[in-house]
């Protein structure tokens, strides 16, 4: 699936000026263009006790929001110069749960580019990148905070299970697994279909290499063991497969792995 049409979350956070950035450099010589939305909830999206608020004090609650919602526009703007994408960047605002917003709004996209998630980040603009992916039906990138676009790498990395979604995160990717070339495609157990990937791969012009534990190995700690060894460009996985790859991340594994890890994850479902 060709990447021309990018949408990434933007809420003036600094993990989401990374993923403005890493979006900017997707876009540049491709003829992409990127739509950076501000997706914030109402008061009465996050806290149900709102109704019984005082009418001056949901008036100091709407206007706070607002000066946060300026906030993040003024820094989009002051942003838009190094961008360097023109005509090519545009941005728009949209009330209501954060996360049912932009998986909405994804659907009209290639890919979704959100920032690392972080516990400093305000409530009415705070996403759920696992819960967007399988909302969404889009891809969704998650871009470690200072992660630098610009260093160079000479492969990806793929977990692969020989599930559904994980076959969906492959298709979504192949655009840029073909750029980089190189493949490593990491699994846990026996998982099906791994010879027919690897020559899947091989017709798309991808070199692939394996990389392999046992049953019972920690899913996520070799996945970011792995990563800070071999420093891929980009993790591609499923999201909520029926497998026991997913039994392992759905036991606590992809949090941290999002958490964590130092290099951008495409999630899909």
């Amino acid at each position: 699936m060709p990447l021309v049409n990018l949408l990434v979350a933007f809420n003036g956070s600094d993990s989401s000026e990374t993923a403005l950035r890493y979006a900017a450099s997707l876009a540049r010589g491709r003829g992409a263009h990127v739509t950076a939305i501000l997706a914030h909830a109402t008061h009465d999206a996050f806290d149900t006790s709102s109704r019984w608020i005082p009418d001056a004090a949901r008036a100091l609650l709407a206007e706070a929001k607002s000066s946060i919602l300026t906030d993040v526009e003024r820094r989009l703007e002051a942003l838009r110069p190094q961008l360097v994408l023109g005509e090519a960047l545009s941005f728009r605002t949209q009330a209501g749960r954060v996360d049912t917003v932009l998986a909405e709004v994804a659907r009209g996209f290639d890919a979704l580019i959100v920032g690392q998630p972080m516990e400093s980040d305000d409530d009415h603009v705070r996403l759920h990148p696992d819960k967007i992916a399988l909302l969404s039906g889009r891809p969704v990138i998650v871009i470690p905070d200072g992660y630098d676009a610009a260093t160079p790498h000479s492969h990806a990395a793929l977990a692969w299970d020989g599930g559904r979604a994980a076959a969906r995160a492959l298709s979504d990717s192949l655009r840029l697994l073909e750029y980089e070339g190189r493949v490593s495609v990491l699994t846990v157990g026996k998982p099906l279909l791994l010879e027919e990937i690897e020559t899947h791969l091989e017709r798309h012009g991808i070199v692939s290499m394996h990389g392999g534990w046992p049953e019972g190995t920690d899913v996520a700690d070799a996945i970011l063991g792995w990563c800070e060894r071999h420093d891929p460009s980009l993790l591609v996985m499923g999201a909520y497969e029926h497998s026991k790859f997913r039994e392992d991340l759905l036991g606590g594994h992809t949090a941290p792995i999002l958490r964590k890890i130092r290099i951008p994850v495409l999630l899909s479902h």
